[in-house]
C-alpha cells in the first residue's frame, strides 16, 4: 500500500463535519405527527411553509422566483433555510428521524428517499402529482424518477439532476499547447493538470471537504474506475484494497502537484468559485456546473469552457447519477400547500420562469425531458446539454465499477449505515490532505468501519 507524501501546500484544519444518521434514529420510522389538513383551509389565514434546502445556485434562484408562486397563491408564504450541504444533511436527518416537524419542505438527495421512505417519513405523492396532468409527471427524467420511488410510489420530485463530467478551460490548455480528449483518462487528465498548474492557476480543482457528500462524491467514482470498491457482492469491505489504495493515493497526490491550496475546505461551491474566476483549469464534479460556467452574469469563463466525460482507467464510464429533490416530512402539518408548492417549483412552467427571468442556462437540468426541446435552452445549453443527457443515460448505478455489486448507487452505497461511515472516513482523510496522517492508518481504520457496517446487511 503507497503512503501518501508530504503536502506541498499548508491547508487549513477540516470544518465540522455533518452529524451522523445514527442507526437507534434509522430504526426508528416516523410516527407521522402531521395531517392532511392546512390551517390556512380551516381558519382563512395565511399559510406559512418551512423550505430547508441546500445553498446551491439553483436553490437561490428558486428563493429568488418565489414570488411568482406567492402571487399566484396569496394564501400561502414560503420562508427558506439554506445550509451548507452537510448542515443541511445534519438538521434535515435529525428533524424527520425525530419527527421534529420543523420543516414543511426539504431538499433531499436521491440516496436519503428510498431509506427514509422505507421509515416512514416522507409523504407519498404519487397520487397528487398523477392527478394533476399539467403537472405531467411522465415527462420527469426516467433514471431519476426511479431512484426516487419506492414500491412503485413517488416520495420526492426531482428539482434537478446531474451526473458528473470533466470540465476544463479551453483557453488555458490551448495556451499550455494540450488538447482535452472527449473521453479521457485518470491519467491523461493528472498529466494535462501537471502541465497547466502554474502560481496563478491550479491545474486542477478537486473536493477534499470532509463529508460522504462531498470528497467522496468524486472520490469513490475514481475508486469503482480504479477497480476497487467499498464492498464486493457479499458485504465485505474492501477498503483495504490495492485498488481502493491506489485510487485514493492518485487523487491525493493529484490535488497536491496540481490542485487547491486548501482541498480540506474546497467542495462545490468553491470550486465552482474557482473555475468561474479562472483560477482553476480544470474541475470533475457535477454536470449541474456547466449552466452556471456559461451564465455571463456570474462567471468570467461563460463561453470559454470545454466540456468531456468524466476520466477513467478500467471502467467505460465513471459519472456519477444524482439528483436533489423535494419531498415533504410525514410531520408537516401543511401538507396541501406544501405540496402546491413542490408541483410548482418542479413544473414545466418554472423552467420557462427561470429561462425568461435569470436566463436559459440556468435552467435547472436532468429533471424534465421537454427542457431538452426548449429551443432557448438548446441555444444557451449547447455547449453542455448534449453531452450531460449522455452521460446520465450512459452511467450503471447496478454495477458502475468492475465488479458486482449488492446496491444500486454510484457515488454512495444505499445503506443507512453510510452516512456515518463515509463521514467519519473523510475526516480522517482530511489528515492525509492536511500533512497529519500517512494514508495506510487511515485506510485501516476505515477498513474496520465498513465491516461493522457491512456485517448489519448480511
Amino acid at each position: 500500500m503507497m503512503l501518501t507524501k508530504t503536502v506541498r501546500r499548508k491547508a487549513a484544519p477540516a470544518g465540522a463535519a455533518a452529524a451522523a444518521l445514527a442507526l437507534a434514529l434509522t430504526a426508528c420510522a416516523g410516527a407521522g405527527g402531521g395531517g392532511d389538513s392546512d390551517p390556512a383551509a380551516e381558519g382563512g389565514g395565511t399559510v406559512e411553509l418551512t423550505l430547508a434546502t441546500v445553498n446551491n445556485p439553483q436553490m437561490k434562484d428558486m428563493e429568488e422566483l418565489k414570488s411568482a408562486f406567492e402571487e399566484e397563491h396569496p394564501d400561502i408564504k414560503v420562508n427558506f433555510v439554506q445550509m451548507e450541504e452537510n448542515d443541511l444533511r445534519d438538521a434535515v436527518t435529525k428533524d424527520v428521524a425525530t419527527d421534529g416537524g420543523q420543516y414543511d419542505i426539504v431538499t433531499v438527495g436521491s440516496y436519503e428517499v428510498p431509506i427514509w421512505a422505507g421509515n416512514g417519513w416522507l409523504t407519498d405523492l404519487t397520487g397528487d402529482l398523477e392527478s394533476d396532468a399539467d403537472y405531467d409527471v411522465d415527462d420527469l427524467f426516467e433514471p431519476v424518477k426511479d431512484a426516487l420511488t419506492v414500491d412503485d410510489s413517488l416520495y420526492a420530485v426531482p428539482f434537478y439532476g446531474e451526473s458528473s463530467m470533466l470540465m476544463y478551460n479551453k483557453e488555458l490548455l490551448d495556451e499550455a499547447g494540450v488538447t482535452m480528449p472527449e473521453h479521457p483518462t485518470w491519467q491523461e487528465v493528472a498529466d494535462i493538470a501537471r502541465q497547466v498548474d502554474s502560481d496563478d492557476v491550479d491545474g486542477i480543482c478537486l473536493r477534499g471537504k470532509p463529508g460522504w457528500g462531498e470528497v467522496f462524491a468524486p472520490l469513490t467514482t475514481v475508486v469503482q474506475t480504479f477497480g476497487g470498491s467499498w464492498y464486493d457482492d457479499q458485504w465485505n469491505a474492501q477498503v483495504d484494497s490495492p485498488e481502493f489504495a491506489e485510487a485514493v493515493q492518485f487523487y491525493v497526490d493529484l490535488v497536491e502537484d496540481a490542485g487547491e491550496a486548501d482541498p480540506v475546505s474546497t467542495g462545490f461551491t468553491e470550486c465552482l468559485n474557482n473555475v468561474s474566476q479562472g483560477r482553476s483549469a480544470m474541475w470533475v464534479d457535477a454536470t449541474v456546473a456547466a449552466g452556471l460556467l456559461e451564465d455571463p452574469e456570474s462567471s468570467q469563463v461563460a463561453g470559454k469552457m470545454g466540456y468531456a466525460h468524466a476520466p477513467v482507467v478500467e471502467t467505460e464510464e465513471s459519472g456519477w447519477l444524482w439528483s436533489w429533490n423535494l419531498a415533504i416530512p410525514e410531520t408537516t402539518q401543511n401538507r396541501d400547500a406544501a405540496v402546491e408548492f413542490v408541483k410548482w417549483a418542479t413544473s414545466k412552467e418554472y423552467h420557462q420562469l427561470v429561462g425568461t427571468e435569470l436566463g436559459w442556462s440556468r435552467v435547472p437540468p436532468g429533471a424534465r425531458n421537454s427542457t431538452y426541446e426548449i429551443p432557448e435552452y438548446e441555444e444557451a445549453a449547447a455547449s453542455f446539454a448534449p453531452i450531460t443527457r449522455d452521460i446520465m443515460l450512459a452511467v450503471n448505478p447496478e454495477q458502475p465499477g468492475v465488479a458486482p455489486q449488492a446496491w444500486t448507487g454510484i457515488q454512495y452505497v444505499t445503506i443507512p449505515e453510510f452516512q456515518d461511515l463515509g463521514n467519519q472516513v473523510s475526516q480522517d482523510l482530511a489528515d492525509v490532505f492536511a500533512g497529519r496522517s500517512e494514508l495506510a492508518p487511515v485506510l485501516e481504520r476505515a477498513q474496520e468501519l465498513a465491516q461493522e457496517a457491512g456485517d448489519a446487511q448480511k
